[in-house]
């Protein structure tokens, strides 16, 4: 079987496990659509990885051409949706409102990190170093899910399981788009400047991002909603 656009195909993947998840547990669409939108919008950033960190084939060859493509739109909506409810998916525990804390609390200023030191650490290090953007990515997501921790210890737990399990399914899948285009790890990622670590055919740099991505993102809709 031919899969004719590589990186709409693993895209795609993501979206259909995303549409799994809807349809059987309806008390998670709210939470999905929510952080999925939010989540899209960082597709825009692609141009700082075009071609610094790969060089993915996309449509219409968008993303040779100007860096941007539709491709890195549905990833980010979907893996948005799935790191945000795959705790809750896995063990079925549900929300519950928590009291705000005051404005001039120790708490309330680490509960302002966890949600803003994300992109402050990442805009930051993308203007002031020379690390790769994925790198930036990853030390920045890392430290978003330290404040989320250190907010909120009752987080912990799931912070670990979301990153665990968000690594798990990124892992399977990226096994199963590498036996679908053999060789095309070595075309597109930009290995050179990489650590050129691959385990099983993957990039290193994609699993510390799955596992980041999935620590971070299984606790950004319980501190913007103020729920346990």
């Amino acid at each position: 079987m031919v899969f004719p656009n590589p990186w709409l195909t693993f895209s795609l993947m993501f979206l259909i496990v995303w549409f799994v998840i809807w349809i059987v547990r309806g008390k998670l669409r709210k939470e999905m659509l929510q952080v999925s939108f939010i989540t899209s919008l960082f597709g825009f950033t692609e141009p700082l990885f075009v071609p610094e960190y790969w060089n993915p084939p996309s449509l219409f060859n968008l993303a040779t051409r100007t860096g941007f493509d539709i491709e890195s739109l549905i990833f980010c909506f979907a893996v948005g949706g799935i790191g945000s409810v795959i705790y809750e998916f896995l063990t079925k525990k549900r929300h519950k409102k928590i009291r705000r804390y005051r404005k001039d609390t120790e708490r309330y200023r680490l509960h302002l990190m966890a949600i803003f030191s994300m992109p402050v650490f990442f805009i930051f290090l993308i203007i002031f170093s020379r690390l790769n953007p994925i790198y930036s990515a990853i030390i920045a997501m890392f430290i978003g899910s330290v404040f989320a921790i250190l907010c909120r210890p009752d987080l912990k737990a799931r912070v670990f399981i979301g990153g665990a399990s968000f690594f798990i399914l990124y892992f399977v899948f990226f096994l199963l788009f590498n036996l679908m285009y053999p060789g095309l790890v070595q075309e597109v990622w930009s290995l050179s400047v990489l650590s050129g670590i691959l385990l099983l055919g993957v990039p290193l740099e994609e699993l510390l991002f799955a596992f980041t991505f999935g620590m971070l993102w299984s606790t950004y809709y319980e501190h913007l909603k103020w729920y346990k």
